[in-house]
């Protein structure tokens, strides 16, 4: 690997048309990969590629193999499970707290589609090679573990909250786990996008954004949504986050 410099601990590789570092620093802005000793992380630099997520990309769909492996550094990727009406409905969201697209054995197929919601970046392994990495054993196995955990408690409660919960909590919740994941309080999202992840009515959800500005928890301009209160929206939001909220940041104290 003569592009990699064990010195500077980065490698360049073409992005687009641009030519990009992969460096520690770069790399470590995925909590996944932050956990990993630096050893262990540049052992992974000869495999890892930098690449740019565009809004809407779709990454896999269902029933791809699924090629690559993606820990997003500053983009949000949502999960959703296509009906055969053609109804999108999502179940889970992930960004640099995450990875996406593990397959652990040759012939699987991808049981959701991919699709990125929020522009940004975000580092790729092939498959192959994460399946080579996990049956090794060490630490990478061990924080997908760890993830894997924490996705199947978001998977539960989005379940539970789905019936269980009123539409406003379900948009405080929703626009909770973007806000995550996201280096601002203000999301680029629209109504219609909300209403069909949340798998609702557009009018719920302008009825929803309408009670929650009304209370000085959002400010919705035509695209946008800017959330005032972070813990009003917590507080809104319900059990069904804060238990997601609490397994996510248990499996980062214990990566720590």
């Amino acid at each position: 690997m003569n592009a990699f410099d064990t010195t500077s601990a980065t490698r360049s590789i073409n992005v687009g048309a641009a030519s990009q570092p992969i460096s520690l620093i770069g790399a470590q802005q995925n909590d996944l990969l932050r956990a990993l000793s630096r050893d262990d992380l540049l052992a992974l630099f000869g495999d890892l590629e930098l690449v740019e997520l565009p809004a809407g990309k779709h990454l896999f769909d269902y029933g791809d193999k699924v090629e690559y492996t993606y820990f997003p550094t500053n983009a949000i990727v949502s999960l959703q499970y296509v009906m055969e009406d053609g109804a999108t409905t999502e179940i889970a969201v992930v960004g640099r707290e995450g990875v996406v697209g593990v397959a652990l054995y040759p012939t699987e197929r991808a049981s959701y589609s991919a699709v990125v919601e929020v522009d940004g970046y975000g580092y790729r392994l092939r498959t192959e090679t994460l399946r080579e990495a996990f049956y090794t054993g060490g630490p990478l196995a061990q924080q997908l573990m760890r993830y894997t955990s924490a996705m199947f408690a978001q998977l539960a409660q989005s379940v539970a909250g789905s019936r269980h919960t009123s539409i406003e909590q379900k948009l405080c919740r929703w626009l909770l786990e973007r806000l995550d994941r996201s280096t601002t309080s203000e999301l680029k999202v629209t109504q219609e996008m909300i209403a069909n992840m949340l798998g609702v009515r557009r009018e719920s959800v302008t009825g929803a954004a309408g009670k929650l500005a009304e209370e000085g928890l959002i400010m919705y301009r035509r695209g946008c949504v800017t959330v005032l209160d972070r813990a009003g929206m917590e507080r809104r939001a319900g059990s069904c986050y804060q238990a997601s909220s609490n397994k996510a940041a248990q499996v980062e104290q214990r990566a720590a």
